[in-house]
């Protein structure tokens, strides 16, 4: 089993060059490319805009072959991305043919397309379709992911689109296509409570599920930690994901964790993650033997 880690928010460390030099030393096998800066969103105004990023320019794709260029020669590649969000903002739905334009660009199979939280199966369908013919044409498929609410009464996580596995399922079946899948932030599917979890997600899935977000948090907010930190217990999820023959790559999606550190630290913390990418993968490997 193959390791990756996103880019994004590691690389507010050493930035995104230095990160894939970083991420290859550590012992992981391949990079998520973290597309966010292509296009952001301001949650105070609640409006998209466009950044100085290279990512948010004419420059794009050849900032995107150039960290290719740096994770071939180092011995790792780009095994997915992520597309700006929440796509219910014009811009950023219009960014998104060049999340995955980037996403070839970078030798990426799979870009990350958030659904709407607040739509249907049927409405978020209808931006998926849309988008599949320019998927198709740059062979990169679409993944769409387990997303959430939060209920401020409660302060826990609430319904949105791919919640449960009767939606998640719903949203990829209503599409019928094989450029169109699952990826599995299993810290979401772990916040949802009595709803769902991961372990029935996975099985629900089945070979829908080609991607995953692995991270860690205390089952009530998004943490988005190192795994192993905090109350998830991942061995019953990687057992389900080894009975269900998973082939994706194992990918990490600890975006808090880095922000603890400092440029000095970086090795450290990319080893860290490594490592424990590493066990979880290692742990999927045995379980696949029995």
């Amino acid at each position: 089993m193959k390791t990756s880690n996103e880019i994004g928010f590691f690389s507010k460390l050493v930035g995104e060059h230095k990160t894939i030099e970083l991420y290859a030393q550590a012992g992981f096998d391949a990079w998520d490319f973290t597309l966010t800066d292509i296009c952001k969103f301001d949650y105070k105004t609640r409006t998209g805009y466009f950044g100085d990023h290279p990512l948010a320019g004419p420059g794009r794709l050849k900032f995107a072959r150039e960290l290719r260029h740096i994770g071939e020669e180092m011995g790792i590649f780009c095994n997915q991305s992520h597309a700006p969000f929440p796509v219910s903002d014009p811009l950023i739905r219009d960014s998104l043919k060049h999340a995955i334009e980037c996403t070839a660009e970078a030798g990426g199979e799979i870009c990350i397309v958030h659904p709407n939280n607040n739509k249907s199966a049927e409405e978020n369908a209808e931006m998926y379709f849309e988008l599949l013919p320019f998927a198709k044409a740059c062979g990169v498929k679409m993944a769409t992911e387990n997303m959430w609410n939060l209920d401020k009464e409660t302060g826990r996580a609430k319904f949105a689109a791919c919640a449960t596995e009767e939606d998640f399922c719903k949203h990829i079946d209503i599409v019928n296509d094989p450029y169109l899948i699952a990826c599995l932030d299993i810290g979401h599917a772990e916040m949802m409570g009595d709803t769902t979890s991961a372990v029935k997600m996975i099985h629900a899935l089945g070979n829908r599920l080609q991607a995953l977000h692995i991270h860690d948090n205390d089952k009530i907010r998004d943490s988005h930690q190192i795994p192993f930190s905090m109350e998830i217990d991942f061995d019953p999820i990687v057992k389900a994901l080894a009975e269900t023959k998973y082939s994706g790559v194992f990918t990490l999606e600890c975006c808090m964790y880095p922000s603890k550190f400092t440029a000095e630290d970086a090795p450290r913390v990319a080893k860290d993650l490594a490592d424990a990418a590493r066990k979880l993968a290692d742990k999927y490997d045995e379980y696949l033997k029995l």
